[in-house]
């Protein structure tokens, strides 16, 4: 089993919404057996902590993820350390 790692996860716009108003929060993430403590691994967290979050974060292609202020292209799976920080940022929508 991994070690625990804690994240700085930040919620913007809809996700920050689907968590209930909360701009940020501090998550624990720990990986079963040889299971790499990643950004799949993390959206799957979140879902199973927010249902209401769950359609947003698993959907690669309308919510993006930003690990370190860096964007995470939608097609690859990036490894988490400790004292990292995740941003969930949805498509903007304006007029």
């Amino acid at each position: 089993m991994s070690s625990p790692i804690t994240l700085k996860v930040l919620f913007f716009a809809s996700a920050r919404e689907a968590v209930g108003g909360a701009s940020s929060i501090s998550l624990e993430l720990t990986a079963d057996g040889d299971a790499p403590l990643d950004t799949k691994l993390l959206r799957s967290k979140l879902a199973s902590l927010y249902p209401k979050l769950a359609s947003l974060v698993q959907d690669k292609e309308n919510l993006t993820l930003a690990l370190n202020e860096e964007y995470v292209p939608m097609d690859e799976v990036w490894l988490l350390k400790n004292g990292d920080t995740v941003a969930l940022i949805p498509p903007i929508s304006g007029g």
